[in-house]
This record gives C-alpha cells, sequence and structure tokens, in this order.
C-alpha cells in the first residue's frame, strides 16, 4: 500500500523552477540548453497563466539521494570533474569528458539541482500538496548507474522513481515520449514488477541510442513490465497519436499504477535537428491531454512530468512544455503567442520565432511511404502489446 496523503490538495498543480538549471550548459555550442526551460516559463507568465505561487523552487539532491540509483564512486567523479579534477582517462571510464557529454565547471552541482527538482515535484504531488507537478529541468533518461550517457550526467527520472518506492512504496508507471529510447530509466528497473515503463521512440535503427526494441520486455520478476514502441522514421502526426494513445491505454489498464511519471521529450517535431520524425504541435497537445485523463481516471490525479529531449529550442520546446502546463490547467491553447514574448526573444533567437500555437500547413512536403509507416507501426504497437495478454494467460492459468 503506497504511503501518501489523502486526494485532499492545496493546488492542482505546481512548477518546479530554479534559475540554477541555466548552469547545466555544457558549452556555447552543444545543442543541450536549458534556456528553453527559461523561454517556457517567461512563455506561460506572458500568457498571465502562471503565478508566482504555483512556483516552487528547486533544490539540489542529496549524495545520499543520488545514490539510490548512482554508484559512489560515480558520484565523486562527477564532483571531481565540475572542480577540474578529473583525468582525462579515468573520465573516459565514466562516459565525461566526451563529446556528448562533456566537462564543464560545477558539473556535479548543476546535475544534483536538476535531480531534486524532481524530487521536490515527486514530494509535491505524494505529499498531497498539488494533484500535478512540472518539473521542466529534468527528464534525462539516458544516465546510468556508473556512466554518463547522451547529454545525461545524473538520471533524475531514475532517482525519483526509486525514492517513491522508498519513501512512498508507490507502483509507478514511466512514460517516455522522447524521440530518443529511455534506455537508462528501463534498465534501471529491468527486474522490477513494480516499476512499468512504456517508452515511444524513433526506432534505434537509425537513432542514439540503439535500444528500444519490442523484444526489451524486463528480466527475471521484472518481465512483462517493459514495453518499447519503436517507430518507423519520418512517422507523422495520426499513425504517432494512435501508437500512443493505444499503447498508453493498454498498459495502464494492465497494470493499475499509484501515479503517472511522464518524461516529455520535445524532440519528436519535424523541425528538431537531431531526429527523423515528423510530427508537428498536434502531438503536443494530446500527450499531456490523454496523461492528465489517465492520471485521473487510475492515480486520482497523481502525476509527474518532466523535461527531456528538445533542440529546437526556439520554435518547438516552448510551445510544447507550456502544453504540459496548460493542460495541468484544463486548457488547450490556440491562436497567436503573446507578443510581448515574441518581442522579448525574437533579437535572440537565430530564427523567426513562431506566430501561433499551430504550425503553419504544410509543415513540410508529403512523405511518400506514409502508408508503408502507419502499416509497420500499428503491427508494432500490436506485437508489443502481445505480452500484456501472455501475462493475464499466465497468471489465469497459475490461479487454475
Amino acid at each position: 500500500m503506497a504511503k501518501y496523503a489523502g486526494d485532499a490538495v492545496m493546488k492542482d498543480s505546481l512548477f518546479v523552477y530554479s534559475e540554477e538549471f541555466l548552469n547545466y550548459q555544457f558549452n556555447q555550442h552543444h545543442p543541450f540548453n536549458q534556456l528553453r526551460v527559461k523561454l517556457t516559463l517567461d512563455l506561460l507568465k506572458k500568457m498571465g497563466k502562471i503565478e508566482d505561487s504555483m512556483i516552487i523552487p528547486a533544490r539540489r539532491a542529496t549524495p545520499e539521494e543520488l545514490a539510490l540509483i548512482h554508484d559512489q564512486k560515480y558520484i565523486e567523479a562527477v564532483q571531481k570533474a565540475g572542480k577540474g579534477e578529473l583525468g582525462e582517462e579515468e573520465a573516459g571510464n565514466y562516459g565525461i569528458g566526451t563529446e556528448d557529454t562533456p566537462i564543464f565547471a560545477g558539473m556535479h552541482d548543476a546535475s544534483a539541482a536538476l535531480v531534486g527538482g524532481t524530487l521536490e515535484a515527486v514530494d509535491a504531488v505524494m505529499t498531497g500538496k498539488a494533484k500535478h507537478a512540472l518539473n521542466l529541468g529534468g527528464g534525462l533518461h539516458h544516465g546510468f548507474r556508473g556512466k554518463a550517457s547522451g547529454f545525461c550526467v545524473y538520471n533524475d527520472s531514475s532517482v525519483a522513481i526509486k525514492y517513491m518506492q522508498e519513501k512512498y512504496q508507490a507502483r509507478v508507471m514511466y512514460v517516455d515520449t522522447d524521440a530518443h529510447h529511455g534506455d537508462g530509466v528501463q534498465w534501471s528497473f529491468y527486474d522490477d514488477p513494480s516499476v512499468c515503463t512504456l517508452s515511444l521512440h524513433e526506432t534505434g535503427r537509425y537513432l542514439f541510442p540503439g535500444t528500444g526494441n519490442i523484444t526489451e520486455r524486463g528480466h527475471g520478476a521484472g518481465y512483462g513490465y517493459s514495453f518499447n514502441i519503436p517507430l518507423d522514421a519520418f512517422t507523422e502526426d495520426e499513425s504517432w497519436l494512435d501508437a500512443y494513445r493505444n499503447s498508453f491505454r493498454e498498459v495502464i489498464k494492465f497494470f493499475k499504477p499509484d501515479v503517472i511519471f511522464s518524461q516529455n521529450g520535445a524532440d519528436a517535431h519535424y523541425l528538431d535537428p537531431l531526429t527523423h520524425l515528423s510530427s508537428t504541435m498536434e502531438i503536443y497537445k494530446e500527450i499531456p491531454k490523454l496523461a492528465h485523463e489517465l492520471a485521473h481516471e487510475y492515480c486520482n490525479g497523481r502525476w509527474i512530468a518532466v523535461g527531456g529531449g528538445g533542440y529546437d529550442i526556439w520554435r518547438v520546446v516552448p510551445r510544447a512544455w507550456a502544453m504540459i502546463w496548460l493542460q495541468m490547467q484544463n486548457e488547450i491553447p490556440s491562436g497567436p503567442l503573446p507578443q510581448e514574448w515574441l518581442d522579448a526573444w525574437q533579437d535572440q533567437s537565430p530564427v523567426p520565432l513562431p506566430a501561433g500555437w499551430e504550425d503553419p500547413r504544410p509543415l513540410y512536403k508529403p512523405i511518400p511511404r506514409k502508408p508503408e509507416i502507419e502499416e509497420k507501426n500499428a503491427h508494432t504497437v500490436a506485437k508489443a502489446l502481445q505480452i500484456i495478454r501472455q501475462n493475464q494467460m499466465t497468471k489465469k492459468n497459475a490461479n487454475g
């Protein structure tokens, strides 16, 4: 039985933020840029959709909290790296100092702040302070127990889920809609039947980290609690949303969690420079809408959301991430963006900022393989979900 407060809450939603999030910066030219969090918050403020009373500060996760997932020697290596005290060979052993995850000053403190922000979101929801909480600074899903990977030093999602297990004894459903497979979180709980992971991502045949096949289904007691939906390159809105709706509804009905934890990478968009999917802002309206609906249907509203990937930080990420917060407020935006926001940021943006919430149509030329891609994705979903029926049949046979 989960140890959390009842359903009486002070607020519907809380937004976690700290200026320290901006310190998580590998270098000026690296695609991972946390300015996108500030851009999103400023967009919400200029819309008049967030008040200071709805924003709670992030804190730094303690070494003991980080050690819920990460190896102590790795934490010490990150601390030394941020002080310029880690040798090149040792850094390479821990996946830091690479092209993807370069060393930067204060690396440990900045990374710990992202994790601490997610833990603040967890406590807000699980103690009944809010039904929903959002930490857009989090979502670094590639970090491993003893190694950095894919722009991720510490894995805030894995730490937060382990924290929820130990502090609140919660069954957690982790839903990852980043274009890259949520490998670090999956492997953290691969043998754990109290955590169910669902990742929808571009197939690893073309994209980092190369994992996330439908055959990755869990191990030991956790077999049947890991679900992967690898989507074909150039997947468009309709096929993406069909896969998301069908898999999310089926998996949550099977697992019946205490809380939904969603990772909301915004890099499945056509304009993202690092991926090959062809979605538009339409999916970013629907992703939080369904998570919100299912949180109330299965979890008494308990929903924790974090950020993730997203490398077109001007045209895509602020709109996509603002929609998560607005959905938490039961709003779906449309029409023009606030002129005040456009005026504030256009001079800094290297590209023209979008005028409205919707993308222009057509955003891109027709995809020639559309029917083939849609058929392939539908087959992938059906095959991935077979494991639910297998589990149910196994339980039925075991019960005689």
